[in-house]
């Protein structure tokens, strides 16, 4: 499910809120989220999961056209751990 997709089922779940307002409500909630985590922060949805960032090291890579090496720099990146519902659900 892509982000219009999410904001389509809202729309048809909540008739009485108008679509500028869920826009709105589903900015928010991710931008509160990314924000969080760009502070080094966690992020966790009782039932659902937690976002956190996680640290890499630097490394050689390999330019996949070229086959040049290429040295990448050392960065954080997001990390998502599924909540015990959801993973019930998922594995029925």
């Amino acid at each position: 499910m892509i982000r219009s997709e999410l904001v389509q089922q809202l729309v048809t779940d909540n008739p009485d809120m108008t679509i500028k307002d869920i826009e709105s409500i589903v900015s928010t909630f991710f931008d509160e989220i990314t924000a969080q985590l760009a502070a080094n922060g966690r992020v966790e949805l009782r039932g659902f999961g937690a976002f956190s960032t996680r640290a890499r090291d630097a490394r050689t890579g390999r330019n996949p056209r070229t086959g040049e090496l290429v040295d990448v720099d050392a960065k954080r990146v997001p990390y998502f751990k599924p909540g015990k519902e959801i993973r019930a659900r998922l594995n029925m």
